[in-house]
């Protein structure tokens, strides 16, 4: 790859910039816009890691730079008309800074959600992603906020009585009654992992040295 070809054919607007969509390669969710000029292309396939330009500040900025919410290139792609760029990332944290995941969360239309949740390739990682949502963004009444409310014992406690649901469904050799308990288990560890900071990318990256 030439960077200095790609730069010569994007098209920059007549402040230097071009807008830069980010895109989380796992889950296919738009995270953010933002902007690039030719000196945060340049970085950002160089280091594989984004950079952008602030309009308001006008400078050079790396994603995550203080928060540690950085984008790992994945994917560099401009469309047709050469004046736009999509990058698909392994985004670490939240990409916006409101905390929540992605920067586009206030929803106005979405009639197929719960189709696309089932249909996810990996349901797992839209589960936490779900549970992060609710727990930067508290709903009265909800189960997922009573527990992050009421702190790691409450918690840890709701682990421990679903591995006995678990156990329990196990003995009686019951395939349909273990679907449900190890999913709510499951459900549980999940809360537990983002209350203490671990990530879905944390787990996989230990599986992964396991394999070794």
């Amino acid at each position: 790859m030439n960077i200095n070809n790609v730069i010569n054919e994007i098209k920059f607007d007549d402040k230097g910039l071009v807008p830069a969509i980010a895109q989380d390669i796992n889950t296919g969710k738009v995270l953010m816009l933002a902007y690039m000029n030719k000196e945060a292309v340049e970085k950002t396939l160089n280091k594989k890691i984004a950079h952008y330009y602030s309009r308001s500040r006008q400078e050079l900025w790396k994603k995550g730079e203080t928060s540690g919410n950085i984008q790992k290139i994945k994917g560099f792609y401009y469309d047709c008309d050469k004046d736009t760029i999509l990058i698909k990332v392994e985004q670490v944290g939240v990409a916006c800074h409101t905390g929540n995941y992605s920067c586009f969360f206030n929803e106005v239309l979405n009639e197929d959600k719960k189709e696309n949740f089932q249909n996810n390739e990996d349901v797992l990682k839209e589960l936490y992603l779900s549970i992060t949502d609710r727990k930067n963004n508290p709903r009265e009444g909800s189960y997922t906020n009573y527990l992050f409310r009421e702190g790691i014992d409450k918690i840890l406690k709701k682990v421990g009585e679903e591995s006995a649901e678990v156990i329990i469904a196990s003995k009686n050799e019951s395939k349909e009654e273990m679907i449900y308990e190890i999913s709510d288990l499951v459900y549980h560890v999940i809360v537990l992992m983002i209350n203490q900071g671990v990530s879905i990318e944390d787990i996989k990256k230990e599986l992964v040295k396991r394999r070794k």
